[in-house]
């Protein structure tokens, strides 16, 4: 069975970011993130949904104005 979550360490190395911009982003309203007691999972199809919801909304962006 393949993992359900992921931790914040995780969550970094997946983004290629900083780990205090990894617990940055898990703060963020919208963002899928789950408290286990003072941990912080972030669930992985939340996360893939989430991150093709941004790709698809800076992409659209984008595109605004461009004939």
């Amino acid at each position: 069975m393949d993992k359900l979550t992921m931790s914040v360490k995780e969550l970094a190395a997946a983004l290629g970011c900083s780990l205090p911009k990894a617990y940055e982003l898990t703060e963020r309203a919208g963002f899928p993130c789950l408290h286990l007691g003072r941990r912080k999972v972030v669930p992985v199809e939340g996360f893939r949904l989430w991150l093709a919801a941004q790709t698809s909304a800076q992409g659209a962006a984008g595109r605004v104005g461009v004939l």
